[in-house]
């Protein structure tokens, strides 16, 4: 195929060449007029499995022929057919088994030295572990090298990586049963290929392209390849347009690894070769030329880029160079999004295939989620994550609760989960969730249990049946205790066969059916085969392990995606075969992506060690734009703003901008261009995104309903809130809505009142005379211990509500001493009911305390355990106590009859523990009944309203049960109220 020369043989092809069409037109113009079978002995390496399938395409477009020896470069030290059993080499273990045995060592160190790192990162540590050692591995370095690093200023920092990386080493001199890890394998086969093929070369061709050699095994390889007699390298994406006195010149940084020709220059000059004896593979040209050009002396290393000043001026055709590049600049994520998704649609719609190619994952999913508007399923190259599909979430809910007590949240998460119960009658599941929601965990069941269940479940056997196989799982959850790895994954699995099985079936049913459940299938079967070397962890030390591992999974499943709306990720650049590209989410941090930190290494050890520097990933990342850039139509797209601040630009972004707008007003004008195609788009959104019909803002709202609608009936505090949000009267009343009570219970303060209040119930009611104060104190204590164990499930709670109570049981004491000299007679939870006017209102509650005093008159308390109200606020908003006194005036209250009230007292049992009384004059019972009887009267006149928030203390005021009814939130309490009718007036 090639004739004999004396440098190794270096192609390449310029960005927005199609490369892989490139290299099959090339092979097939270079064995023109030799026999068929020249092309079966050609053996062509390639960078991924996505390249080698286009390769495999392309030849099968025509004309009929053979196709070459297509192989992965990753795959040399796994293939034992070949190399691997003629240089009698041990097969590689398994990435995860090789995880497992090194976080099982990890966890033994940090046993005897916890301060080295937290437990709950030994699985994390051994990934990172193994990924450094397969990172030496491919660059050649020894530990030796490593343990001779000048690390003076860095000495107990490095310490500590030392250790876990020595101890890794010693798990890697003493592997078991013969194995090599899977990076020295490949070092190994790559050495032994280099040497065998230095003395008798293969007299067939050998080819590897698409790959930059940005690993140190692959740049061995791709080195020994070049030398061969009939071996080439193809590299993708060469920049022909950077000058000699550039590449040439060790003064202009291109040793720098953020530059996207770096690679290729470390390449050639590990050859003693120059970038003029790289010659084209194939003689296409690119789709811009100019456009190349233009992008190349944007890229320029940042030491030389004083040539902008001189060059930039000079450049022309600046117009022609950016005549197919459009930037869009979204105010936000979600703009966007929307404008990539139309115009997929849009290239959809006239027939022209169309990528987009970025490295967020978030925008890619956003960009899906827009497409479905017009029922477009585009081609995701990456899938989706494992963690995010049904069968991945299932598995991640059961891993994160076992061990833990579970809650109304954590059980209806697994009871709601799609998988579960599809063994049979979901539809009956489903129902009986509901009725166990509404019936039980949004009211007294924060933490179910089997006896709980069985108690909601009553009488009735189906829910009996239910019942016991929710209590089952819920006891296998908690149950999970340290164990080995094999029974943690076994548990596992069982439980959540067990849910999608359901109540009446021992089937798993869709666990497993579809793609996603197949690759998780797979993945877990791999775990369950090499949990033996996991040893033994606790279940938050397997919920860790098990996390990281089930992220490691990407399903593609099989749905019908369009066939000209692709997504690719950055890799793919190279292999594209479109001729409209769009480039999103080009702001930095996100396209080139931030650096992740090194645990292990800084960056000044990692340059005296020879590993890679982290510069390392921006620079792929820039060749893969660089090459992107050149396609024949292309998009540039970023938002503006993310959820939190504004964003910076990508620098590659930020040079081509500054490079345009600085170098003429050529290149202004060129720049004004793309801005304003760009606005076509973010025009097509703003329209899109506007709806057909204004929705009228929100008013405050005053309903007025029927007269013969409004409620004749209320209780003493409903009365208080009638005053002061009469809109949640109405619609508790009049619309009969009531508030679901929340589902993530917790020890808020109305559940704190109602327990002080059955407290304090309780010791008044027990009281005996002439008890002493250490005894009265210990039983108070006892009674709050005895009501808090039993009403309160939280144990941090109990702890904190009961030394708050026994800080203020003193000086409640203090006062209950007082009160009990003065009474008589203590009457607690006193039910009373009055009407009054005609026609009639009936006034009803319960009275928490009414202590009867010798000269016949009543004291009524009610315990608060948040802010009192103060004498004022009583007067003229809590009336509550003087309600109650009103309806004891006439005798609504059974056990006393008729009687006059001496004082109301709220007692405070806060924080700060403090007596509100008032003192309730002769004249003060007839003012609270004609204010009373004013209040109700209005609201029996059809013109007044149900006004909502009428009366706050402020603004911000807590949060009414019916303000998101009211929108409260889209006005103001400086609106005034629209008052309007409601209901049926004329019937």
């Amino acid at each position: 195929m090639f004739e004999p020369q004396d440098t190794p043989r270096i192609f390449a092809q310029e960005p927005g060449v199609d490369f892989p069409r490139a290299v099959v037109n090339g092979l097939r113009a270079r064995l023109a007029g030799q026999p068929p079978e020249a092309m079966a002995r050609v053996t062509l390496f390639v960078n991924t499995s996505r390249m080698g399938r286009r390769i495999e395409a392309l030849f099968s477009e025509g004309p009929a022929c053979f196709l070459p020896r297509i192989r992965l470069i990753t795959d040399l030290g796994a293939d034992l057919a070949t190399d691997g059993a003629a240089l009698d080499l041990p097969p590689a273990m398994s990435s995860l088994r090789r995880n497992l045995e090194l976080a099982k060592l990890i966890a033994r160190l940090l046993e005897s030295q916890p301060d080295l790192a937290p437990r709950h990162a030994t699985y994390a540590l051994a990934e990172s572990l193994a990924g450094l050692f397969d990172e030496m591995r491919g660059e050649g370095v020894g530990i030796n090298r490593l343990a001779n690093l000048d690390v003076a200023d860095h000495s107990r920092y490095w310490a500590r990586s030392l250790a876990f990386i020595e101890l890794a080493n010693r798990f890697v001199g003493t592997m078991e049963d013969g194995f090599l890890d899977a990076a020295t394998r490949q070092r190994r086969v790559v050495e032994a290929l280099v040497s065998r093929w230095a003395e008798t070369p293969p007299s067939d061709p050998v080819i590897v392209a698409g790959s930059t050699g940005s690993r140190g095994t692959t740049a061995l390889f791709m080195r020994c390849v070049a030398a061969l007699p009939q071996g080439a390298v193809i590299l993708p994406g060469f920049d022909f347009d950077l000058p000699a006195s550039v590449w040439d010149n060790p003064e202009s940084d291109m040793s720098a690894e953020d530059h996207p020709q770096y690679r290729f220059r470390k390449l050639l000059t590990s050859l003693d070769m120059s970038w003029s004896n790289v010659t084209p593979w194939q003689a296409t040209e690119p789709p811009s030329r100019r456009r190349n050009a233009l992008l190349s002396l944007a890229l320029r290393p940042a030491p030389v880029t004083d040539v902008w000043q001189s060059e930039g001026p000079r450049f022309t055709d600046v117009g022609e160079a950016t005549q197919g590049v459009t930037l869009i600049e979204a105010p936000t994520p979600r703009d966007q999004a929307n404008a990539i998704a139309l115009v997929l649609r849009d290239a959809a719609e006239r027939g022209q295939p169309a990528a987009l190619i970025s490295p967020d994952r978030t925008l890619t999913r956003q960009v899906t989620a827009a497409l479905d508007r017009w029922r477009i399923v585009p081609d995701d190259s990456a899938g989706r994550p494992l963690p995010l599909t049904a069968p991945g979430r299932l598995l991640r809910h059961v891993a994160e609760m076992r061990g833990a007590q579970i809650d109304g949240v954590a059980l209806l998460t697994l009871l709601k989960h799609p998988l579960t119960h599809t063994g049979e009658e979901r539809g009956e599941h489903l129902r009986l969730t509901r009725d166990l929601e509404l019936g039980a965990l949004r009211r007294s069941m924060p933490f179910p249990d089997r006896s709980a269940l069985l108690g909601w479940a009553g009488e009735d056997d189906q829910k009996q049946r239910w019942a016991h196989w929710i209590g089952g799982l819920i006891e296998t959850l908690a149950s999970a205790r340290r164990a080995s790895l094999a029974d943690h994954v076994a548990q596992t699995l069982d439980i959540t066969e067990r849910l999608a099985a359901g109540s009446r079936s021992d089937d798993p049913a869709e666990l497993w059916d579809k793609e996603a459940g197949r690759v998780a299938r797979t993945m877990l079967d791999d775990l369950q085969g090499e949990a033996e070397h996991g040893g033994e962890m606790s279940a938050g030390e397997f919920r860790d392990l098990f996390t990281s591992f089930l992220n490691g999974g990407d399903v593609r499943e099989t749905t019908e995606s369009h066939p000209g709306v692709m997504i690719w990720g950055t890799l793919e650049a190279r292999v594209q075969g479109v001729d409209l590209v769009i480039l999103g989410g080009l702001q930095d941090g996100t396209w080139p992506q931030t650096i992740s930190p090194d645990p292990w290494m800084n960056r000044a050890m990692r340059k005296q060690a020879g590993l890679l520097l982290p510069e390392r990933q921006i620079g792929l990342s820039a060749h893969d734009f660089q090459m992107a850039f050149g396609t024949r139509e292309v998009i540039l797209t970023r938002a503006l703003r993310d959820d939190e601040s504004e964003t910076v630009p990508s620098r590659w972004i930020n040079r081509l901008t500054n490079l345009m707008s600085g170098m003429s007003d050529a290149g202004r004008a060129a720049l004004d261009g793309m801005r304003g195609r760009g606005k076509v788009w973010l025009d097509r959104v703003q329209d899109l995104e506007t709806p057909e019909r204004e929705v009228p803002s929100a008013i405050r709202p005053a309903p007025m309903p029927p007269v013969e609608h409004r409620p004749n009936r209320l209780s003493f505090t409903q009365v208080g809130r009638l005053v002061r949000d009469p809109y949640a009267i109405y619609a508790q009343k009049i619309l009969h809505l009531s508030p679901i009570d929340a589902l993530h219970k917790r020890p808020d303060a109305p559940l704190r009142g109602t327990i002080l209040h059955e407290i304090f119930e309780r010791f008044v009611s027990d009281r005996t005379q002439n008890e002493p104060r250490d005894a009265a104190r210990e039983r108070l204590l006892s009674i709050a211990r005895d009501v808090l164990e039993n009403g309160l499930p939280w144990p941090a709670a109990r702890i904190l509500w009961l030394a708050k109570i026994a800080r203020n049981a003193d000086w409640f004491l203090d006062g209950e001493a007082e009160r009990q000299a003065q009474a008589t007679d203590i009457l607690t939870e006193l039910r009373g009911e009055a009407s009054f006017f005609d026609p009639p209102f009936t006034l009803h509650g319960r009275a928490d305390r009414m202590d009867v005093r010798a000269d016949g008159r009543v004291a009524l308390f009610d315990y608060k355990t948040g802010q009192i109200p103060t004498k004022d606020q009583q007067r003229a908003y809590d009336k509550q106590l003087l309600l109650e006194a009103l309806v004891l005036k006439v005798g609504g209250f059974d056990k006393l009859g008729r009687a006059d009230t001496a004082e109301v007292a709220y007692i405070g049992l806060g924080s700060t523990p403090k007596v509100s009384s008032v003192e309730v004059e002769p004249g003060l019972l007839l003012d609270v009944e004609k204010e009373f009887e004013a209040l109700i009267q209005s609201f029996r006149q059809p013109s007044r309203g149900y006004v909502s928030r009428r009366v706050m203390f402020s603004a911000g005021d807590g949060t009414g049960d019916f303000d998101h009814l009211a929108r409260y939130g889209e006005w103001d309490h400086a609106e005034d109220p629209t008052p309007e009718p409601v209901g049926d007036h004329d019937g």
